[in-house]
């Protein structure tokens, strides 16, 4: 009977205990209803917010990443894909595309053997068609392109030379090489070049080879360098510049002064070490870069600026300046840029060399106080040699 009534009493007491609980249940449930309804609709309010926060920092970085592109001047409208911040002094067909560049193919057989890589320079004169001539032969032949200055105007006189349609003319009268450089030589015209030759008229090249001093100076690191001259046929204003039998480079001179100016083996500036005359310089590419940025637009003789080109040097200049002996020329001397020829003496044209050394020592004394104005004035300029 106990047992019974207990089970009846257990039974009821479920049943009590249901109805008990059911409200509450419905209560939690209603409660848990809303909660993830709310929950729902806050975490879509949350999602928006961080998605559009995710995209103001994509575009963010999007426009840091934009403002911080190292842009050509002028080219900010174009897309990045199609400017072209660089060019050559090749020549172009106008019909018949030309040949692809040695590694630049799109069939095997097309590679073109002769690409230039390297470009000579120099201003010149007609009455200096001689020397000239035998220049321009050797670089052509050496696969150089061939840039001419003609300081006397005179351009149709070259049209009988068989190579005179291969190089690129550009007349002024009466400008000196360097104007003519720092007008057509923008390191990112000749970019493409390793090399710049900047050279005089007056000068042989019967033992002087372009491929085979490329080589050389490849191989003894010199980014500015000039051929030494035959110190038997030359003319020959600085002992550095003379050639030396015994060595295939040297970067330095000796020369005892009683002053104690002379040169000798711990010299370390110019023009013991580290210098080259402006005769005859080559240039690395970036060597160029730098050098064209330091001649000066209004000073058109360029005096002054071979005791500063270790600047240009890329490193130390006692290394990477140079003279190179196994390559070697002579200098004529002859009078060039504003001088008349001694052959034609009974001409009654002025004779301008005076003026031209005048105004060169005039350019130099300026050149100087520039140098050392800017030095001065740049607080965060370091001599790197001093």
């Amino acid at each position: 009977m106990f047992e019974q009534a207990f089970l009846i009493m257990d039974s009821k007491s479920r049943k009590s205990c249901f109805y008990a609980i059911f409200p509450a249940a419905l209560l939690i449930s209603a409660v848990l209803f809303f909660m993830n309804s709310f929950s729902l609709r806050g975490y879509k309010e949350v999602y928006q917010k961080l998605s559009s926060l995710s995209l103001d920092v994509q575009r963010n970085v999007k426009f840091d990443k934009c403002k911080n592109q190292c842009r050509p001047i002028g080219s900010e409208a174009l897309p990045a894909g199609i400017v072209s911040s660089t060019s050559s002094l090749e020549m172009r067909p106008l019909w018949d595309p030309p040949m692809p560049k040695k590694g630049r193919h799109t069939h095997k057989t097309e590679v073109n053997e002769n690409a230039t890589t390297n470009l000579f320079g120099m201003a010149v004169g007609i009455k200096q068609k001689d020397l000239v001539d035998e220049m321009v032969k050797k670089f052509l032949a050496s696969h150089f392109a061939v840039m001419l200055f003609h300081y006397d105007g005179i351009v149709d006189r070259w049209k009988n030379f068989e190579w005179s349609s291969r190089v690129i003319h550009i007349s002024a009268m009466d400008q000196s090489k360097w104007w003519f450089a720092k007008r057509f030589l923008h390191p990112d015209i000749v970019a493409e070049y390793e090399y710049i030759f900047l050279w005089d008229e007056d000068l042989g090249v019967k033992h002087f080879n372009p491929e085979s001093y490329v080589s050389i100076i490849k191989r003894e690191g010199l980014e500015i360098s000039q051929p030494a001259l035959d110190p038997t046929k030359s003319e020959v204003h600085h002992q550095i510049t003379a050639r030396g039998r015994r060595s295939t480079v040297h970067r330095r001179t000796y020369k005892a002064g009683s002053d104690g100016k002379g040169c000798n083996q711990s010299s370390t500036a110019p023009p013991c070490t580290g210098w080259i005359e402006m005769m005859a310089p080559v240039f690395s590419r970036a060597a160029w870069r730098c050098v064209w940025y330091m001649i000066q637009n209004d000073l058109i003789h360029a005096w002054g600026l071979d005791m500063q080109l270790g600047y240009c040097a890329q490193g130390d200049r006692m290394k990477n300046v140079g003279v190179v002996d196994a390559e070697y020329i002579v200098h004529y001397n002859r009078p060039t840029l504003g001088g008349i020829d001694s052959t034609t003496v009974s001409s009654q044209e002025k004779d301008h060399r005076v003026d031209v050394r005048r105004l060169s020592y005039r350019e130099l004394d300026v050149f100087k106080k520039r140098w050392e104005k800017a030095v001065e004035e740049d607080e965060c300029w370091v001599d790197p040699f001093q």
